[in-house]
């Protein structure tokens, strides 16, 4: 089929493009089906079906054009605007990642020489921009599970191939929730599976420091990511406990305030720990961690993720106390101060919340007196004040009251004077007597 022009449209193209916007997965499989559509066609504007159904975050639509062969990285668009563009302006993740799954290019840029990344973050969809910024192709990943050169056997046995891109491509890099997707994974929680990770995580983050285009916030991803699996192995070898003990010493806080110290020093020595010193990203770390007193803000860990994923700027959200994963609904039931995911990490953080607990519901009980206290002191000034200027307010009232008299009103009134002075001149006479000599009229002197 002829390659496709912009605005050239058949009926039925158009009709897809109308049914994209409602939604209609049936309809728009059969109409995909006629010999007069073009999977690729382009509308006045230079937008394909996949960018229509990409705006409007119609994933199944999307994915269903994606099985037809739609071009996930078509730049006819009259802006430059990408399919991936479009996924991430919708704010919708599942799209998002569905494109960088199909190829989608994230470099690309626009006619105003921005990224998809950078336009997602421009208008506030920071879960796609963060999904954009942890992508990372499974053919990468796949590359070490095959034997190359000189190998007898790949480092990367394929069945780890899976679990370990799953974690790669995870927005939420806290170590606790890191460590409980390996113990949910019984071919990842293994010492020797640990140690076949950690090298191929170590490789990744040597080629991304070494390739032409470095790229250092892949580079220490990887080798944090490499610093937890070493750890789960050095536990898993001295222990047999499935890592619990591994996530009781991150999640235990000190007694005054709860505050995970281990986590914290843990996470710096990761920092501390990266072979390549010379890199400006790890400078910028260091000098914004290092005056920083442990306990204090920020912390290693918000410093280190908007480091990775970038800086979220305001996130009206809840975040898990244990697994520090978004969207948090569940809270404490005895103070109400923290918040958790779900029952589970309520259950493995309760060891170490116990001790704080009553002493954050005194807290939450003055918090709320306080707040009692104030709004009463609020309504109580405003009363003085309405009191205070109450009565001028009044006067003034009255006052614009009898400015603002009808018009028509006032020119009844004027009528009916004047009638009064033509029907009795004594009364206008009268009326002049309380005048100067000068301005009484020649006649009535005379």
């Amino acid at each position: 089929m002829a390659r496709a022009s912009k605005g050239l449209l058949s009926s039925e193209e158009r009709e897809l493009l109308e049914v994209i916007g409602t939604g209609n997965v049936q309809k728009a499989g059969l109409l995909l089906g006629s010999k007069n559509v073009r999977v690729n066609c382009l509308d006045e504007h230079g937008m394909t079906p996949l960018m229509h159904a990409a705006y409007k975050g119609k994933a199944n639509l999307c994915r269903l054009l994606l099985q037809h062969g739609a071009n996930v990285n078509c730049n006819e668009h009259e802006h430059g605007y990408t399919a991936l563009m479009f996924a991430g302006l919708s704010g919708n993740k599942e799209i998002t990642w569905m494109m960088l799954e199909a190829g989608a290019d994230t470099d690309a840029i626009n006619s105003v020489g921005r990224t998809a990344a950078q336009m997602a973050a421009f208008v506030g969809q920071h879960d796609c921009v963060m999904v954009i910024n942890n992508f990372f192709p499974r053919e990468r990943l796949d590359y070490y599970t095959k034997s190359q050169g000189l190998d007898i056997e790949p480092k990367l046995p394929i069945k780890l191939a899976g679990p370990l891109h799953k974690i790669i491509t995870t927005t939420n890099l806290h170590p606790v929730k890191i460590v409980m997707l390996v113990q949910e994974n019984p071919l990842l929680a293994d010492v020797e599976s640990l140690g076949k990770c950690c090298r191929v995580l170590d490789l990744i983050c040597e080629k991304c420091m070494k390739q032409r285009d470095m790229n250092e916030v892949l580079a220490l991803k990887m080798h944090y990511l490499s610093c937890i699996f070493q750890k789960c192995s050095n536990f898993l070898k001295e222990r047999e406990d499935e890592l619990n003990g591994l996530l009781k010493s991150l999640l235990k806080g000190r007694d005054t305030d709860g505050f995970p110290v281990y986590q914290e020093k843990f996470i710096r020595e990761c920092i501390r720990k990266f072979p390549y010193c010379e890199a400006t990203l790890l400078q910028q770390l260091v000098r914004s961690i290092a005056p920083v007193e442990i306990g204090s803000d920020p912390t290693a860990f918000s410093v280190l993720t908007q480091a990775i994923t970038g800086q979220l700027g305001f996130v009206d959200a809840e975040f898990c106390t244990t697994c520090g994963e978004k969207g948090a609904e569940k809270r404490c039931s005895v103070c109400k101060m923290v918040t958790y995911c779900d029952q589970n990490c309520q259950k493995v953080h309760w060891f170490t919340h116990k001790k704080v607990c009553k002493t954050l519901q005194v807290h939450e009980k003055q918090d709320m007196e306080a707040a009692k206290v104030k709004k009463k002191q609020e309504k109580k000034e405003a009363e003085e004040f309405n009191s205070a200027v109450g009565p001028s307010s009044r006067q003034i009232g009255s006052m614009e009251e009898s400015a603002c008299i009808d018009p028509s009103t006032s020119r009844a009134e004027e009528n009916k004077t004047a009638e009064a002075s033509v029907s009795s001149p004594e009364s206008a006479y009268e009326d002049d007597s309380s005048r100067t000599s000068t301005n009484i009229p020649k006649e009535s002197e005379e």
